[in-house]
């Protein structure tokens, strides 16, 4: 598989019901996270935390990608988080914008650089997002 292709299986899932989403991630993954919040780094480990917190909180926890551009085994993606919360299972709301450069190595995301902002409901927020294909 390309890069491209790895990146985009994995944001063809959905974080709070799929198992196995840790396997996406090298064993020396480190991502690097600028949100609205600050800067956060985390390795395998806070990843994994993070993903069981995605579950304890989330129904469904979703991607809608509008880019998703490769330069060799480096891959920058932008998208949209949209979720259904444990407190309001019947509606799904958008959570985050995000922009994210992934570095793939041996098949599975090593290296990542991500910047968020919280989304809000205005139409020009919420971009219409293509079917990204591979």
């Amino acid at each position: 598989m390309s890069a491209k292709q790895i990146v985009k299986a994995f944001y063809d899932l959905d974080l709070a019901k799929d198992e196995g989403v840790v396997n996406y991630f090298h064993k020396d993954c480190e991502l690097k996270w600028h949100s609205s919040k600050g800067y956060t780094k985390l390795d395998l480990h806070g990843l994994q935390d993070m993903l069981e917190g995605v579950k304890a909180s989330f129904h469904s926890f979703k991607y809608r990608l509008s880019h998703l551009l490769e330069d060799g085994n480096t891959v920058t993606a932008r998208y949209t988080i949209y979720v259904t919360s444990i407190e309001r299972p019947k509606k799904e709301d958008a959570l985050a914008h995000f922009i994210s450069i992934w570095e793939v190595k041996d098949g599975k995301l090593y290296k990542g650089y991500e910047m968020s902002q919280l989304a809000d409901d205005t139409p020009e927020s919420l971009n219409s997002y293509a079917e990204i294909k591979v």
